[in-house]
């Protein structure tokens, strides 16, 4: 008996609705993709391609927000996830759904409850699953990934304010880990987190999702980060795939003009930028963070080396005019 994909894109189109003086917006139109049991999928795509609103469509968490806040809806097509039709899908599956999906938003790391150690953060989702869960037993396993995300144990004492960026963005991955999601859709996990750890933290998450049998949807602009973890990369421009397969076949064949200029920039021999226009070139700029900082005090960690911000990894972006993640 063949297993059922635990994610299954067909064809979806993702409207942003109207309201205020902003018109309806359409993110993503024509998205098809499959992730299987087990399987480990990388989404590249540069900022505004889509790539952010599907995570947070594919989540649930679009749906659970939409009675508060203007959010994304499918508007076309079929997008299945954990066996639930997400499309006009009704709040009482919506935590069915969250049972099984984790996710972690790209400023999730900025979110941090201030008041709450790393060692309550992280253990808080068993915590509110199950009132009776060991707290103990929560402890040593949030311990575990702590360590895992290459952090010191000593961070689990820590509050969120006393780490720098990259360092929460982990801790928040952690907490998105620490009730065994069957999918786990995580939304640039390397948001912040110093360049020479990146690949480390990815790999930690794709190994930690295999080793339980899961699979992970991880949505990135940098496809080096992806290349170790990643069984397959799916590459995204103006809400369509492109590009789609084991991510040396798909750069070693481009079909693509994006997928032509992505394999470009990897070897070296990308074209100047005015050829392409100096939209399309510009990245997202991320602080990075050394492995262990030193303690920092006030709001924001202390500066330094650990906060100098990132040239980016060469990838060109959409328009993003439209504040479209």
């Amino acid at each position: 008996m063949v297993e059922r994909n635990v994610l299954s894109a067909s064809d979806v189109t993702i409207e942003y609705p109207s309201h205020s003086v902003s018109p309806a917006f359409t993110a993503v139109k024509g998205f098809t993709l499959t992730v299987a049991p087990g399987e480990i999928v990388g989404l590249v795509g540069s900022s505004g391609s889509g790539k952010s609103t599907l995570a947070h469509v594919a989540s649930g968490q679009a749906a659970l927000r939409a009675s508060k806040e203007p959010s994304p809806k499918i508007i076309g097509g079929s997008l299945e996830v954990l066996g639930l039709e997400l499309r006009n899908i009704r709040r009482g599956k919506l935590g069915r759904l969250t049972l099984g999906v984790g996710y972690v938003a790209q400023d999730a790391g900025s979110k941090l409850t201030s008041n709450m150690t790393v060692a309550e953060l992280v253990a808080e989702p068993l915590l509110l699953r199950d009132r009776r869960y060991d707290r103990h037993e929560a402890g040593l396993k949030a311990a575990t990934l702590i360590d895992a995300l290459l952090l010191p144990v000593g961070t689990m004492l820590k509050l969120p304010h006393e780490l720098s960026s990259g360092q929460r963005q982990r801790v928040a991955v952690a907490r998105g880990l620490i009730l065994d999601p069957v999918l786990l859709i995580a939304d640039e996990p390397t948001a912040g987190v110093d360049v020479s750890v990146r690949s480390a933290v990815v790999d930690v998450i794709a190994g930690l999702q295999r080793a339980r049998g899961a699979s992970a949807l991880i949505v990135s602009h940098d496809l080096d980060t992806l290349r170790r973890s990643a069984d397959r990369v799916a590459v995204i421009h103006e809400g369509v795939v492109v590009g789609l397969g084991p991510i040396d076949d798909v750069l070693a064949d481009p079909r693509h003009p994006y997928v032509v200029r992505l394999a470009e920039e990897l070897n070296g021999d990308a074209p100047d930028a005015d050829e392409y226009g100096e939209d399309e070139l510009e990245d997202d700029d991320y602080e990075q963070d050394e492995i262990h900082d030193e303690p920092a005090t006030g709001d924001e960690p202390a500066t330094g080396d650990e906060l100098e911000t990132d040239d980016g990894d060469g990838l060109p972006t959409d328009d993003e005019t439209r504040g479209i993640r």
